[in-house]
């Protein structure tokens, strides 16, 4: 290839970044998890701060809706308390998935619905941090898709092993820790002042 075509090449690649930029910015999706009322004050198994993950939540999902971020929801088949807590309100055009099992990608048509969509990165937030929300995030890595944690917008429990009770707080820290290795795990309002710097 001659030095001129090698060089047209170049300028037409060049030409392309900001297309396939704003191409990768669609193919984000926000991953909502488990917020359901059995997980709140007077449920089956009622977590640490609920309200204020939950909160958080609504943070990301308003942001989400306003910059055209898909929002998807996943809920988990158990009663009573099943329903998805009323502080987080799915559109009527939003994906609702109930899954059975821990990871959300299993028995659900989560996967074949982003490969629809084109969608490349998940930004994952719900309940609990150690386990449907981690087997969601371990699970969507491994599938080769880009994944964020928003620390502040999920929530845990108080583990018992043997005779050693494990805090809530400890308990969200040591998976989020182990997170690391597979998503970039910010803050509520880190990840959305890094969405608006990039949109200014």
């Amino acid at each position: 290839m001659s030095a001129a075509k090698v060089l047209l090449v170049y300028v037409l690649l060049l030409s392309f970044i900001p297309v396939m930029a704003q191409e990768n910015q669609k193919k984000r999706a926000l991953l909502v998890i488990d917020v359901q009322e059995f997980y709140f004050p007077g449920g089956d198994m009622e977590l640490k701060d609920p309200e204020a993950a939950a909160a958080n939540m609504v943070k990301l999902i308003n942001h989400a809706r306003e910059s055209k971020t898909e929002v998807i929801f996943i809920k988990h088949k158990y009663e009573p308390g099943g329903n998805i807590h009323p502080s987080i309100i799915p559109m009527k055009f939003e994906r609702v998935y109930t899954k059975t099992k821990i990871n959300s990608f299993i028995g659900t048509e989560l996967k074949d619905y982003l490969e629809e969509r084109d969608i490349g990165s998940l930004v994952i937030c719900g309940m609990q941090t150690h386990m449907c929300v981690e087997a969601a995030t371990r699970a969507a890595a491994d599938l080769g898709y880009g994944c964020t944690v928003v620390h502040d917008a999920c929530a845990t429990r108080d583990l018992v092993f043997g005779d050693k009770t494990v805090r809530a707080e400890d308990v969200h820290a040591a998976t989020l820790s182990t997170l690391k290795s597979y998503a970039r795990v910010v803050s509520t309002d880190e990840y959305i002042e890094s969405l608006n710097a990039v949109e200014k």
